[in-house]
């Protein structure tokens, strides 16, 4: 073979290697459909947010809620119906920057912030523009959250568990706080406590604190009675008695996480301090 075709040959296989990939056209409709609810929920969430009336706030933290519903949903099904993609994962997590990035940290912003514009006192004007490096920070750490997912996926070891705050039980917490309160805050203290609380949902989300995702739950097995009766007392307490028992299912997840670590934090002292032998 002569230096020509052997260079001929050379070229068209470094051709075929820098070739773009050809991806297939066309994307599962079923989990899909909950995504664009999920993503229509964040839109919406945000529209009611700008209006700024106690109604439109509560709507905006019932469409979050919403959002993680069917957030919930898309992934399960798309596990079960054996239908998950690479567009489809990344459809998901766009709509979850807007759902549980964007439109919770305008809505803490309008409902525990914005009124501060109307104070006379001295210290609201400060605290209003520490509101929007807070929400930045929030949004920030929501997309790294996200981002982060997408490449490592759960905890390598323990793949029940999440590596950080999932990014929809912040946006829950926000919108739980919201939902139970209602009334903005209008006294800048008050809205400054809020912003820590806040800008601790950010660092846990892009924290390394662990929290169970409930992936390995097996709903389509039969369970106890007494499994069914939990769930159906849980679903009528939330239907009952919404904003005290949202807000305090989003805080036991929240608090779960960090007892947890420092749970293992204090066996690993312990663990490595032996005790010393008495004489």
């Amino acid at each position: 073979m002569s230096e020509t075709e052997e260079a001929g040959i050379e070229n068209e296989a470094l051709a075929t290697e820098t070739k773009p990939r050809r991806y297939r056209r066309g994307i599962y409709l079923l989990p899909s459909i909950f995504t664009v609810g999920n993503l229509l929920c964040g839109y919406y969430a945000i529209w009611t947010s700008f209006r700024g009336t106690i109604p439109d706030l509560d709507n905006a933290a019932k469409a979050i809620g919403l959002a993680i519903v069917f957030d919930m949903l898309d992934g399960r099904i798309a596990r079960v119906t054996h239908t998950s993609s690479e567009l489809g994962k990344q459809f998901d997590s766009l709509a979850d920057v807007i759902s549980f990035g964007i439109a919770p940290a305008l809505l803490a912003f309008v409902w525990g912030v914005h009124g501060l514009l109307l104070s006379p006192q001295p210290q609201a004007l400060q605290v209003y523009r520490l509101g929007w490096l807070v929400g930045f920070a929030y949004l920030l750490c929501c997309a790294w959250r996200l981002a982060r997912f997408n490449i490592q996926g759960m905890a390598p070891e323990r793949s029940r568990y999440f590596v950080g705050l999932p990014t929809p039980a912040a946006a829950g917490m926000i919108a739980a706080m919201v939902h139970a309160v209602q009334y903005p805050l209008d006294s800048w203290w008050v809205s400054l406590l809020w912003l820590g609380l806040e800008f601790t949902l950010a660092v846990l989300m892009a924290s390394s604190v662990r929290y169970i995702g409930f992936k390995e739950i097996q709903w389509q097995r039969r369970h106890s009675s007494l499994a069914f009766i939990l769930i159906g007392l849980l679903i009528a307490a939330i239907v009952l008695y919404s904003q005290e028992v949202l807000l305090a299912m989003a805080g036991v997840y929240l608090l779960s996480g960090i007892t947890a670590r420092l749970v293992r934090q204090v066996r690993h002292r312990l663990n490595s301090n032996p005790t010393n032998a008495n004489p």
